[in-house]
């Protein structure tokens, strides 16, 4: 089954009705390798709490991840999809060492987020070449139209999602679609549609970095958490606005981004193990 692309001019359609688009070219191949060389910076760095910043909300601590969840190009394909008042609600990497067991269990990504209405877009933006070898995402197309399906906790130590949930219903796998993307491309989807990914075989990591949008209106549930107002006016206000990070790291970004994600945890684990 091909790529529902953009280029045809019908995106909107096609990702109302499949829940996805791609390829979409997003930033430039040396945009992307500067990002890939600050992920090694991270990793190098910090050690084994690399993987913990990477990802949850990286771009709160690095103002050159901040500024890529505001990238014009970026936005110009959510606001087709989400009108003209958009929030970034949370943005991570999702990293695959070289010949690394990690994988994502198939699963939707609305089902412990706590917002509504699910009119919620993630922008997966490829830093390194993505494919099947390296454990590239795969949907299944119009998977997001039955709406929210149930769910169950794994917690297993390759899952790479934070309950390693999977889904209570058999997977069409037949029917998936392989997102493959050279570095700078992205895709786009629904946050109803299911997904999933491999592991990494290829002797390269694997990065990509996934950026959640909702649109001004949407509500977070189960507790009040932060957004950053990346295009348009918030009329709503209902989440606590993201200053930009004055330099890498610095100490009070470090203390924003702690309660920020201490907040978005607790909602994300509410009811975990009971």
């Amino acid at each position: 089954m091909p790529h529902v692309n953009v280029k045809d001019g019908s995106g909107g359609e096609a990702y109302q009705s499949q829940g996805y688009l791609s390829p979409i070219r997003a930033i430039s191949e040396a945009e992307a390798a500067r990002v890939a060389d600050l992920v090694a910076r991270i990793e190098q760095e910090h050690g084994e709490d690399a993987g913990a910043l990477l990802r949850s909300n990286i771009h709160m601590l690095f103002p050159d991840l901040f500024d890529l969840v505001c990238n014009p190009a970026i936005l110009d394909h959510v606001e087709d999809i989400l009108g003209p008042d958009i929030l970034c609600w949370s943005a991570s990497f999702f990293s695959k060492p070289p010949e690394d067991p990690s994988f994502v269990s198939w699963h939707q990504d609305l089902t412990y987020w706590g917002l509504e209405p699910a009119d919620i877009v993630t922008a997966w933006v490829a830093i390194t070449p993505s494919n099947r070898e390296n454990g590239c995402m795969r949907v299944v197309p119009g998977s997001h139209q039955p709406g929210q399906l149930g769910h169950s906790d794994t917690f297993g130590n390759d899952n790479l999602l934070s309950r390693g949930q999977v889904l209570d219903v058999p997977v069409q796998e037949d029917e998936a679609v392989d997102l493959i993307l050279h570095p700078g491309e992205m895709s786009l989807h629904h946050v109803l549609i299911v997904h999933g990914s491999e592991a990494n075989l290829s002797p390269r990591p694997r990065h990509g970095f996934a950026i959640r949008y909702i649109p001004t209106y949407c509500k977070q549930i189960g507790g009040r958490t932060t957004a950053l107002l990346v295009r348009g006016e918030d009329r709503y206000n209902h989440f606590d606005p993201v200053p930009r990070p004055r330099a890498d790291m610095d100490p009070e970004a470090v203390a924003f981004r702690a309660k920020a994600v201490a907040a978005v945890h607790a909602i994300l684990m509410d009811g975990a193990g009971a």
